[in-house]
């Protein structure tokens, strides 16, 4: 099976003639005979792909250097050969137990400073030297044996950083190499010493040998002591990943490189892992992330079997972003899992909305995780595409009905650029970790509140970095931008993009420090405010905001701010009432409360008339959004809705009432 692309994967390139679909697959947990007649199911139910290996070291290396490729050769022949094109992965998650037992200081230890065992997954530290060495000599011997294999067109490093919270290690391996990375950023001890505000509780160091990690201290560390480690942290991913991303591209090339990242996870910087790879790919999991989630336990109990209706859309379009335009889904939730605090089973149906919903944004293949329930160890109750006993379950009912509505769609496009863009800054959403100042203020409930909102009103919206361009874009959003830098500032200045701000923006320097002369730092080039006081405030406490002729709740973040802008919505009661809530110039605003509901809709509805970006009604429980010439709608709900599309449009999938778990495709 020849490889569409001989020479160098093109990462701008965009694979859309149709959405592909693929599965994970373990050879090595079935007897050898199931393997032709999965590979022969597979091909039938029409899946491309396949992603095997992530987690067999232990099978190819059982003891030190005696490899045994004899039953991967044989799996990845009899999957290749039945016409599925491999995803294989590096199985550096899961080092066997030979590896511990010789180098214990590769495990990871916890904030606690307890060392955390063999027998799960994930039992590494980033910083061990060892463990580097060894993860790149696997990721060697399987990129030099299976890079050029006509079967292999992508490859996969590691499986979900950041899952199981082992990010960060507090083991003596990653005290060292923190040292030399403060080093490194600081150059001597007195600017450490500066940045760190040591001076606060006679805490100045004279050495770098002298730092320790953040953990088990009396009372809080230095906030940018906190910061600093998880920067530390999240280079110690990239250089790791780095390292086997070069090793597959010198034994492997043309084939992309992926990675599969997680669910609002923001320990590490994800633009900057996605540099280094060609497709960003991540893990699709909407009923753990609904109880885990947002929303009220009411709203919980009203999407328990659909899930947050916009947390799955938001991640896509973020890894559309990481992934510089190229996006996969590589795990699929195709039923009830196991690891949640309750396993609900998803409405029949929603494997198939969940599917479509990521074509719409941008995705080019869906894998599901699995294909078939594993009868023994872990996972038991993770449902797959079949039962244990091999029979189709759901999730394989819905994926054969995604392949037939395929065959009636016009040929793909690339998804377009928005008119709207969120800005998630991952330096910001660290600053908030180490300064909540306020125990329920969650920078990411509050992103996804923003983006909720958006897409209530059938407004698409693209990602950015402080590091995208801007061209394009008509309003940028900004509901946590706590550290902005300057060249980012300036490049808005510069573009023809309103901007929102939200509350705590500019608040905080690289160094963690208050700027001088007050928040919001740079911000106050594009608006004349400046914050003198911030308070957080209980969920009992009723807090309003007077906006146009209505009141509204405001929230648990309040900010008294002087200005000399236009004031645009007021707080309302007994403390310092008619204070500004709500200020703004012809190109920037800036919010001084944590809105809400209501307030929240008020507020981005009006950003985005005084943008020009058209926007529909509130939508309630359908979602509406476009990739090229097609229309999406999806209904979350539990009643039919009217799908708003044109006199003169051509469905080719679903109609114009859309049933509850349904969605409907169309062209204008």
């Amino acid at each position: 099976m020849p490889l569409t692309r001989p020479n160098r994967f093109n990462a701008d390139k965009q694979e859309t003639d149709m959405l592909e679909l693929g599965v994970c697959y373990y050879p090595e947990q079935w007897p050898r005979e199931k393997w032709e007649d999965d590979a022969r199911r597979m091909v039938e139910l029409g899946l491309a792909w396949v992603r095997i290996g992530e987690f067999a070291w232990a099978k190819i290396e059982p003891r030190p250097g005696e490899f045994h490729w004899e039953w991967l050769d044989d799996a990845i022949d009899v999957l290749g050969s039945a016409g599925l094109k491999l995803i294989l992965g590096t199985p550096t998650a899961a080092p066997p137990k030979w590896l511990i037992d010789r180098h214990p200081d590769i495990l990871p230890v916890d904030v606690n400073g307890v060392v955390r065992k063999f027998g799960a997954r994930r039992h590494y530290c980033f910083s061990s030297r060892v463990y580097r060495v060894e993860a790149a000599r696997i990721t060697d011997a399987m990129a030099e044996r299976y890079g050029r294999h006509a079967f292999v067109h992508a490859w996969q490093t590691d499986n979900e950083y950041g899952d199981h919270d082992t990010i960060y290690s507090y083991s003596s391996e990653a005290e060292r190499a923190f040292r030399l990375w403060l080093a490194e950023r600081y150059g001597t001890t007195e600017e450490l010493n500066r940045a760190w505000g040591t001076a606060f509780w006679a805490m100045n160091y004279n050495s770098f040998d002298e730092i320790e990690l953040p953990n088990n201290l009396v009372e809080e560390p230095s906030p940018t002591h906190i910061v600093d480690f998880i920067r530390f942290s999240s280079d110690q991913v990239k250089s790791f990943n780095k390292a086997q991303v070069d090793i597959i591209r010198g034994h492997a090339p043309g084939r992309p490189v992926t990675h599969n990242f997680m669910s609002h996870n923001t320990d590490f910087d994800h633009y900057k892992v996605g540099e280094d790879i060609d497709i960003a790919s991540w893990d699709v999991y909407p009923m753990g992330g609904l109880l885990n989630g947002r929303l009220s336990r009411e709203d919980k109990g009203r999407y328990l079997r659909v899930g947050d209706p916009d947390q799955p859309a938001f991640n896509h379009d973020l890894y559309r972003t990481v992934g510089r335009g190229r996006v996969w889904v590589m795990e699929q939730q195709p039923g009830p899992v196991n690891w949640a605090a309750h396993n609900q089973s998803p409405a029949d149906g929603m494997v198939r909305l969940w599917t479509w919903l990521a074509y719409a944004h941008g995705v080019d293949m869906v894998s599901y995780f699995r294909w078939r329930q594993v009868p023994f160890a872990q996972e038991q109750f993770h449902a797959g595409l079949l039962l244990p006993n091999s029979e189709p379950d759901q999730g394989y009912l819905e994926v054969a009905q995604v392949v037939e509505e395929m065959k009636r769609l016009p040929k793909g496009e690339a998804r377009g650029k928005a008119k709207v863009a969120i800005l998630l800054d991952y330096n910001s959403r660290w600053a908030t970790r180490a300064l909540p100042q306020g125990r329920t203020y969650s920078a990411a409930a509050s992103a996804l509140d923003w983006y909720s909102t958006v897409s209530r009103l059938g407004v698409d919206v693209d990602f950015i970095g402080q590091h995208s361009d801007l061209d394009g874009y008509q309003l940028v959003l900004a509901p946590d931008l706590v550290i902005a830098n300057q060249a980012f500032v300036e490049k808005l200045a510069k573009s023809e993009a309103k901007v929102l701000f939200g509350p705590r923006s500019g608040s905080k320097t690289e160094d963690m420090h208050i700027p001088e002369g007050l928040p919001p730092g740079p911000l106050a080039a594009l608006i004349d405010i400046s914050v003198a006081r911030v308070e957080s405030l209980p969920e009992f406490h009723g807090e309003t905001v007077l906006y146009g002729n209505e009141t509204y709740p405001s929230g648990i973040w309040r900010e008294t701010v002087r200005t000399s802008e236009t004031v645009l919505a007021t707080f309302e009661g007994e403390y310092r009432n008619g204070a500004p809530a709500l200020v703004g110039n012809d190109k920037a605003r800036y919010m001084a409360a944590a809105a809400q509901g209501d307030l929240l809709k008020k507020v981005i509805n009006d950003a985005l008339g005084w943008a020009s970006v058209e926007a529909l009604a509130d939508l309630g429980d359908l979602r509406i959004t476009r990739r090229g010439k097609l229309n999406f709608a999806f209904n979350y709900g539990k009643e039919a809705a009217d799908v708003p599309a044109g006199t003169g449009a051509t469905f080719h999938v679903g109609g114009r009432k859309l049933a509850p778990v349904d969605v409907a495709i169309w062209t204008e």
